[in-house]
């Protein structure tokens, strides 16, 4: 008996030991800078217990009143600054771009699923750089997203036959439209149908990948021995999942490459992003082992990363369900479309500057529901001092885009959807405002294919617009259903189901879309 008190009281003693030495290591760690503000941390989690685990963005938001718009948090060891206002976020990403322009290393995804390189998670290094220009050349060059118009046009006329056919399937048709488009340009392949065969593919893919970031997942993250545990070990088994994820991503690397490559030899291939990179480090048709591996993740991020998230997927659902919320401003919008463009034909991005309306939409529709809330992090690479405060290298920068788009200072009553806050600003007034600003990432970071997406969000809406009614549904009694605004917690804000009704707005419209579907088929294949 004596001998087991003895041995409880050796670890008692040798815990309050470990304990009181962490404790004293991390309150020296602390001194050693002068932090930004944010919520006092504790020995061992930080402030881990303080981070919800749904709508961070909220409470890091309800923060900012206290500590400001730079917060400094611990989650574990690991260092966070969480950047709340355009002003910091361009002083950090885009005025100091050499230090902040890295990814934090997710170990997760870079050793269990993504072997291969991809942009989006290098450091900012010359492979980066390479990379980059690969993008900019394709989709940051004007003669270029010109030439895409034509395959953008197709896929409208094809979304607006799906919505008079099937108006209640409109997610999916936006999903088919945006998953085409890409498609396309990434690769010169043609979606039919909706169960095209590597769309499909592409979509399961991107859903486990996806579902690999709960927080038991991600745990190896914070605890990077983890990775050394077998799969049977308690904590060890997201490699089971993690190993399903990378072999479902290599084959959606390997499939629509390997078919191209067979098209290219018999001279039956379209123009894509993936010939152009062919084209631009092929030696004789000759590519290198890191070339290919660059080519195919390169073109399979752009396809993913349009597909799965951000822009324009997004933010035309939540155009509907905006639509559906406040009629009076689609009747606004109709009437400006109905001056300046008439009934005969829809619009073309020619008549943009002609609708300013239609633009104050745009900005409110990315203002109310930013695609992705907490954005993509960035890493500092090394130590640095903003307003006299000590930031660590090595943390991780996370931009609360959605806390920038409830900034009363520049959106009063921001809850409210209300396009015509930005009507009448003169120019300093609109670029400090526009949303465009945060919600494609900061600095040498920025989204390369913004233009595209900008574009592709102004076209269908313009469309469905011109074309289309967007009512409320009715119940069995005849009552109208006034759906609440409502997004997924998540990586992505993604629109909630809801109840809407779409149709033409006239027989002339019916008309119209079925002449332009037609006419923009046959251009397309032309």
């Amino acid at each position: 008996m004596s001998l087991a008190l003895n041995r409880t009281d050796l670890l008692v003693v040798t815990g309050a030991l470990f304990l009181t030495l962490l404790t004293t290591r991390f309150i020296r760690a602390a001194q050693r800078y002068h932090l930004p503000p944010g919520p006092t941390r504790i020995p061992l989690l930080g402030n881990l217990h303080q981070v919800p685990l749904r709508d961070q963005q909220k409470t890091f938001a309800e923060w900012v009143r206290k500590y400001g718009d730079i917060i400094y948090i611990q989650l574990l060891s690991k260092p966070f600054l969480i950047v709340s206002s355009v002003q910091a976020a361009q002083d950090l990403m885009e005025k100091r771009a050499v230090k902040y322009s890295d990814r934090p290393y997710f170990l997760l995804l870079c050793q269990f699923v993504m072997t291969r390189p991809l942009m989006i998670l290098m450091q900012h290094d010359d492979r980066w750089r390479r990379l980059r220009r690969w993008y900019q050349g394709s989709l940051e060059n004007k003669s270029v997203l010109d030439g895409y118009r034509p395959v953008q046009r197709r896929e409208i006329g094809r979304l607006l036959s799906s919505l008079v056919e099937a108006p209640k399937d409109f997610i999916p048709h936006i999903k088919r439209y945006n998953g085409a488009v890409m498609l396309d340009i990434a690769y010169g392949h043609r979606v039919t149908s909706v169960e095209d065969e590597f769309m499909v593919f592409a979509d399961k893919t991107i859903s486990t990948i996806t579902n690999l970031g709960s927080i038991a997942a991600t745990l190896v993250d914070f605890f990077p021995i983890l990775r050394y545990f077998p799969a049977w070990v308690p904590g060890g088994g997201f490699k089971k999942q993690a190993l399903m994820a990378k072999e479902m991503w290599d084959e959606m690397e390997d499939i629509p490459y390997r078919k191209l490559r067979h098209e290219m030899d018999s001279d039956a291939v379209n123009r894509s992003f993936t010939t152009f990179m062919i084209g631009e480090v092929s030696q004789d048709g000759k590519l290198g082992a890191d070339d290919e591996n660059d080519i195919k993740g390169s073109a399979t991020l752009m396809y993913a990363a349009a597909h799965a998230t951000v822009q324009t997927m997004t933010t035309l659902s939540s155009f509907v369900l905006a639509m559906t919320l406040h009629p009076e401003v689609a009747r606004k919008a109709q009437a400006e479309i109905d001056q300046v463009v008439g009934t005969s034909r829809l619009p073309e991005l020619d008549d943009k500057d002609s609708l300013p309306y239609l633009e104050c939409i745009i900005k409110e529709l990315y203002r109310w529901n930013p695609p992705a809330p907490l954005g993509v992090p960035h890493s500092l690479r090394v130590d640095d001092n903003y307003r006299g405060y000590d930031i660590p290298g090595g943390s991780m920068i996370v931009p609360n885009v959605w806390a920038m788009s409830r900034d009363s200072a520049l959106y009063p009553d921001a809850e409210t959807f209300r396009p015509e806050r930005f009507e009448g600003l003169d120019a300093e007034a609109m670029n400090t405002r526009d949303p465009r600003k945060y919600i494609f990432g900061f600095g040498r970071r920025i989204c390369p294919g913004r233009y595209l997406a900008d574009s592709s969000v102004w076209l269908v809406m313009a469309s469905v617009l011109a074309s289309m009614d967007i009512g409320r549904a009715h119940d069995a009694a005849g009552r109208e259903i006034i759906p609440t605004p409502s997004f997924n917690d998540g990586i992505v804000s993604h629109v909630k189901p809801f109840q809407c009704t779409i149709r033409p707005r006239s027989g002339r419209a019916a008309q119209l879309i079925r002449e332009f579907t037609e006419q923009t088929a046959e251009t397309a294949s032309a």
